[in-house]
């Protein structure tokens, strides 16, 4: 029987746990520059997040995640339905998808950077990374569709548009809601990774690689939690939409 309590009870051990090994640590290294421990780490992560440097910075990098994100879901859709849909188109985006899986992310990094600047850089990445996994996922979820009533809407001879209001859309939503999620997460991992490597203006990644540039290790833990943080607001709060536009979907069929 699932317990609601049991389970926060389990998951603050386990928060606890790791504040526990990460003090243990610090202590054993005595070395703040090398390993600042948890306490210290939350003054200074409190201390940032109150200035307003961190509002505009989080602001700015939330923008340039969700962009790389709503580019990458519609255009990965499309070209998921149509690799799905089409032989020909999945062998036409092949290529494309065998490049953006073996080239490492600082690699597509520093190319971009040289084409697109600092500020555009983080979104043409996280689009680029995101864009296979919602493709992916969209492709699993034509296949998906049972074959027998693929061909009972054929022998009815009903129209494209129809068939995938109601056969194609239902059978890929699920897997197009497991993208946009996988996607959230790899959208921040990559973005944060090319604010430090290309350092925009106003950025979290900007703050850590500046944080790490004076040996301030604590403030630059403190940047990592905020980052952290956020990443994981941001996840809850898609996963409760999510989860709303599931339960209405079901709710009207």
């Amino acid at each position: 029987m699932h317990r609601p309590g049991r389970d926060i009870f389990w998951t603050m051990l386990g928060i606890a746990a790791l504040l526990l090994f990460w003090e243990g640590g610090a202590r054993a290294l005595q070395s703040p520059i090398i390993l600042p421990g948890p306490l210290g780490t939350a003054r200074r992560f409190f201390a940032i997040i109150t200035g307003k440097k961190f509002i505009v910075s989080l602001a700015a990098t939330f923008v340039r995640v969700m962009a790389g994100l709503f580019a990458a879901v519609p255009l990965g859709v499309a070209a998921g339905l149509a690799c799905g849909l089409n032989r020909r188109a999945a062998l036409f985006f092949r290529p494309l998808f065998a490049v953006s899986s073996a080239t490492p992310v600082m690699a597509v990094i520093l190319i971009a950077f040289l084409a697109l600047g600092q500020e555009k850089t983080p979104v043409f990445t996280a689009f680029l990374m995101v864009f296979p996994v919602i493709t992916a996922n969209t492709v699993e979820g034509v296949r998906a569709v049972d074959p027998h009533y693929r061909e009972l809407f054929s022998i009815y001879r009903i129209s494209r548009t129809d068939a995938l209001r109601f056969l194609y859309i239902p059978a890929m939503l699920r897997f197009i809601l497991g993208g946009v999620r996988g996607g959230l997460s790899l959208g921040w991992k990559v973005v944060v990774a090319s604010e430090v490597l290309v350092q925009p203006l106003r950025a979290l990644g900007s703050g850590m690689q500046l944080a790490r540039a004076h040996l301030e290790t604590t403030e630059l833990y403190a940047w990592t939690l905020s980052t952290v943080l956020a990443a994981a607001f941001s996840q809850g709060l898609l996963s409760l939409i999510l989860r709303f536009v599931e339960r209405e979907r079901r709710a009207g069929g």
